[in-house]
């Protein structure tokens, strides 16, 4: 067929495209599995690419390729790694559990394109095959997990910790800033007793830096590499000198600190690891979302909510209501949130199906994970910049409602005792207003003992030692 070539493996022969670089192997798991648009991510290529990088040079070193072979093998892997060949990866993410087939196919465009760089035409089994020597000493078993944990690390500490980082500090800030506006507390959503807005946002700040610690704990497992392990964590074929030395090679190709699994058969049979780290970024997911509700809560109105807090302009708000601006940002945070649930439960049904010797879901335990890792990157970077940053507190509105608030009334038990003093709550409620009105008529105090008991910033905590 023109345009085409024949290539083998070893179930036989299958048509390739003519100028693409992977073989039979590939051609055969895209015929099998036309399920989805889904293709892994940049960095989970990258981190395929790195590990065959690092076994080039361990295999080299060990006398078991050619100096010839592994140069052009190292080469050809550095390109994978470097994103010069992604769109030969063309596998769907729906595949075999192991993940054989895109395993195959960065096999496969190595092996072509280092024959390339030797002068030799594609295609050429008996001088770069890419289970003989782009494959040596390995196995998907363990590659397929080891290029997981690179790419999961590589996306906590260059994307997602640095972004959750700058939304704490944004966080903070804030309520540094709005430290002294005195509001009402809401609690069920009812009034409760003084606090200020900026110890609201502390609590803010205070969630983003517990799913940061959350996050840095899931490292300890995350930097256990299966590699080595090969099949089923015997490290059958491989070198006994393969896996020690393929930590050392990837901690300097990535400059993280990778170890040898403790366990090589747990290593190759769970995905605890992965499932840690999903845990992690649910439950900051819940996190944010709770915040992004409360920013929309604060700022709504501006005429018929609480108005408390004014967000930045970003957009028109409607189609057909001039002038109308709404909680974007928060609202995309909210739905990011969702998705990453979604993503987590996926992971959790996936982690489940490690039968005996090896779980059989890990394709798609690394599609939701990277997917997670780099959507509350992106989320948490969006929320700092173009929200929590540009945040301005509406004062008068916020003071006004921390004076009509009922449960002022909570100061006064102490003095009046709990019974009487509900009495006086209800009283203020039911005639709208004032408690500090309602109680100064019943002559139970004097004007300047409530003045000195219903002082706001005492009563918000801004006054105590």
């Amino acid at each position: 067929m023109a345009n085409q070539r024949v290539e083998r493996d070893s179930m036989g022969e299958m048509l390739v495209p003519e100028n693409a670089y992977y073989g039979a192997s590939t051609a055969r798991a895209v015929e099998n599995f036309p399920i989805s648009p889904r293709r892994f991510s940049r960095r989970f290529i990258r981190a395929l690419g790195l590990v065959k990088v690092a076994a080039a040079r361990v295999n080299r070193d060990l006398q078991l390729l050619e100096n010839e072979i592994a140069g052009a093998i190292e080469r050809a892997a550095m390109e994978v790694a470097d994103g010069k060949l992604d769109d030969e990866f063309v596998v769907d993410v729906f595949q075999t559990g192991s993940g054989t087939s895109t395993h195959m196919n960065a096999n496969e465009v190595i092996a072509s394109r280092a024959l390339e760089l030797l002068g030799a035409a594609r295609g050429d089994r008996n001088r770069v095959h890419p289970n003989d020597h782009v494959n040596l000493g390995q196995s998907t078993n363990d590659v397929f997990p080891t290029a997981i944990h690179l790419a999961a690390m590589d996306a906590l500490e260059t994307s997602l910790l640095p972004s959750l980082h700058r939304l704490a500090d944004s966080f903070q800030g804030k309520a540094t800033d709005l430290q002294t506006v005195v509001k009402a507390g809401r609690t069920h959503l009812q009034d409760a007793v003084p606090m200020t807005l900026g110890q609201e946002f502390s609590g803010y700040a205070s969630v983003v830096r517990h799913g940061i610690a959350r996050l840095e704990n899931s490292r300890a497992h995350l930097s256990e590499l299966a590699i080595g392990g090969t099949a089923v964590g015997t490290g059958l074929n491989a070198h006994v000198e393969f896996a020690p030395r393929m930590i050392v090679e990837l901690r300097r190709l990535t400059g993280l600190l990778f170890r040898r699994a403790e366990n090589p058969f747990e290593a190759i049979q769970n995905r605890d690891a992965a499932v840690e780290l999903s845990s992690a970024v649910r439950t900051l997911a819940l996190g944010l979302m709770k915040i992004g509700n409360d920013l929309r809560l604060l700022a709504s109105g501006p005429r018929t909510g609480l108005n408390e807090i004014a967000l930045p302009l970003t957009q028109p708000g409607s189609s057909i209501m001039p002038g109308k601006v709404n909680p974007v940002i928060a609202e995309a945070v909210n739905m990011v949130a969702a998705q990453l649930i979604g993503n987590d439960a996926t992971i959790a049904v996936a982690a489940m199906n490690g039968n005996l010797d090896l779980n059989v879901m890990m394709p798609v335990i690394a599609y939701n994970l990277l997917d997670s890792l780099e959507l509350l990157a992106n989320a948490a970077r969006l929320l700092a910049q173009k929200c929590v940053d540009g945040i301005a507190a509406n004062v008068a509105q916020c003071r006004a409602f921390a004076e009509r608030s009922g449960s002022l009334v909570t100061a006064l038990v102490p003095i009046l005792g709990y019974d009487q003093s509900a009495a006086l709550f209800k009283k203020s409620i039911a005639e709208d207003r004032p408690i500090r009105e309602v109680v100064l008529e019943s002559g139970l105090l004097s004007a300047e003992q409530l003045d000195e008991i219903l002082n706001l910033e005492k009563l918000s905590g801004r006054e105590r030692p």
